[in-house]
Formats: C-alpha cells, sequence, structure tokens
C-alpha cells in the first residue's frame, strides 16, 4: 500500500473504487487502522467496501498512531486527526470530497466540517461515539496508562507494548502511541527518553480535551450549529455509541438527515443502498 508524510507523520493509505472522492475516516477507537471497514463489528456486517467503490473512489487510510501509519508524542487534538485527512487529500490533489465517519471517526470528520467546509461535499456519521459512559471508559483508559507510567517509566512501556502486540484501546497501559512504539524502533528509543513528567502533561491535556463531554466529542456545538454541509447520521446503541449521542448531531447540524433504524436491522442488504443514495443525491 502506498504511503505519504502528512504534517511530517508516515500516512499508509489505500484507494479503492472509481467516481466522486470518499475521504474515509476508519473505526475502532485508538485501533483505526483501515481494514477495519473490513474486519470490525457492524461494518464486517455491512460490507461497505463491497458496494461503495461501485460508483465512489474510496479513500482509506490508517489514522495518525494506528495500523501502519507513524505518530508524534503530542497533545493531540481532533483538529490533528483533521490535518491527517486534509493533507492526504491535497497529496492526492483532490479540492472537495464526501467524508465518511465510523466510530471515533465521526469526530475528526465533523471537526473537518468546521474547520475547512469548502472542501466538504457531504458528511457521513456512522455509529458516532458518545454518551456518558464513553467519556467515563476513555478517561478511566488514559488514568491507566498514567498510573503506569508513574510506576514504571516510559522504558517499561515500550517493553509492554513489544510483549503484547495490543493498541491502546485493547491495552491501556501502552498509552496512545502505542503501535508507533511497536512498528518504530526510533520512535520507541526517542520515547524512552522523553522526561517523565512533561509526558505526563501531555497525556492527561490530551484525554482531557479530546473526551470532555457526555455528548459525541469533537466539534463545539456552535460551531456545527452554523454549517452548512448535507449530513447522513446512522445511530449505534451500546456503551461506546449511545444513541443521545447521534441524535445531539441531529439536533446540532442544520442539514442533518437521521435515518431512525434500529441497529439490528442494519445490514447489508439496506445500509450500503441508503448511503448510496444520500451521496448521489450531494454530488448531483
Amino acid at each position: 500500500m502506498p504511503n505519504a508524510i502528512i504534517d511530517g507523520i508516515n500516512t499508509r493509505y489505500e484507494i479503492v473504487g472509481s467516481g466522486p472522492p470518499l475521504l474515509m475516516y476508519a473505526p475502532a477507537g485508538f485501533d483505526a487502522s483501515l481494514d477495519k471497514w473490513s474486519t470490525q463489528g457492524v461494518y464486517a456486517k455491512i460490507k461497505l467496501l463491497e458496494h461503495l467503490p461501485r460508483k465512489y473512489t474510496c479513500i482509506l487510510f490508517d489514522r495518525r498512531e494506528c495500523g501502519q501509519s507513524g505518530g508524534r508524542v503530542e497533545r493531540v487534538t481532533w483538529a490533528d486527526f483533521v490535518a491527517q485527512g486534509k493533507g492526504l487529500l491535497e497529496h492526492l490533489n483532490i479540492k472537495r470530497a464526501h467524508l465518511l465517519g465510523g466510530c471515533m471517526g465521526c469526530c475528526p470528520v465533523m471537526q473537518f466540517g468546521v474547520m475547512h467546509p469548502e472542501m466538504v461535499i457531504s458528511m457521513v456519521l456512522y455509529w458516532p461515539v458518545g454518551g456518558a459512559k464513553y467519556r467515563l471508559t476513555c478517561n478511566q483508559r488514559f488514568a491507566e496508562h498514567l498510573a503506569f507510567v508513574q510506576q514504571n517509566g516510559l522504558e517499561k512501556i515500550a517493553a509492554l507494548v513489544r510483549e503484547s502486540g495490543k493498541s491502546f484501546s485493547a491495552d491501556p497501559r501502552g498509552g496512545p502511541w502505542a503501535t508507533v512504539l511497536r512498528n518504530d524502533a526510533a520512535f520507541a528509543d526517542a520515547y524512552t527518553k522523553l522526561d517523565v513528567e512533561k509526558y505526563k502533561l501531555t497525556v492527561a491535556s490530551m484525554g482531557r480535551t479530546l473526551f470532555d463531554r457526555d455528548t459525541a466529542p469533537g466539534a463545539e456545538a456552535e460551531d456545527l450549529l452554523r454549517l452548512d454541509i448535507p449530513a447522513f447520521i446512522v445511530p449505534g446503541r451500546d456503551a461506546s455509541h449511545a444513541t443521545s449521542a447521534a441524535r445531539y448531531l441531529e439536533e446540532c447540524l442544520p442539514k442533518s438527515e437521521y435515518w431512525d433504524i434500529p441497529v439490528a436491522e442494519q445490514t447489508e442488504a439496506n445500509v450500503p443502498a441508503r448511503l448510496l443514495e444520500f451521496l448521489d443525491r450531494c454530488s448531483a
């Protein structure tokens, strides 16, 4: 698969299909690699990549700190995830695109629309993360990593992720740079030499600002209310994808369409066709 250096960070990406461009922010939280569109939960069930590429150029990529993409130790914000997607479009000489986010990928899609509305034709928000339980889980994940750092230091973090092979989502002790630590020896060497106290401040502020509300995190409500971009929202219903978060986005996005369909009824037989109908309408 091809790679591009975006904002100084290596980004692995793949392009499938033909037609208008569709930038796809992958699901799976801190393990958001492009393969999750085919292997993760509901996405394996609805098989979007067997349908969308027939009419759209699907641009898939490993989000920074995930899969085979690189990362950088800094207070990562939703704007940083936006910068990766925007940089990838610019690398491909694409001026405007549809955006599709799954799970935590919905957050940068919303922020992308706020920061660069001139580049966004439409937004599809599939199972947006959010809800009180989600915030608590995310905050706990960062707290567990910080506690492990406090007790063991950064060299133990690097050793742990090499041995376990797990992402931050699977084992919070490894932290948000776990995948990069495992894949990049030079990054791991520099990581172990960081100032521990400054590192802890970076991690604490990152978790607190990314997951700061009991509804859908990402762009501020006041910014979403000003958007003039068509949006299609498909709700989830579990501890990480509260239906209330999807309803919140319906309320905040003036041109939103909310598909009030139960999770059990979301299948390959109806979801791809419904998404294509929305995309086709927005492309016309």
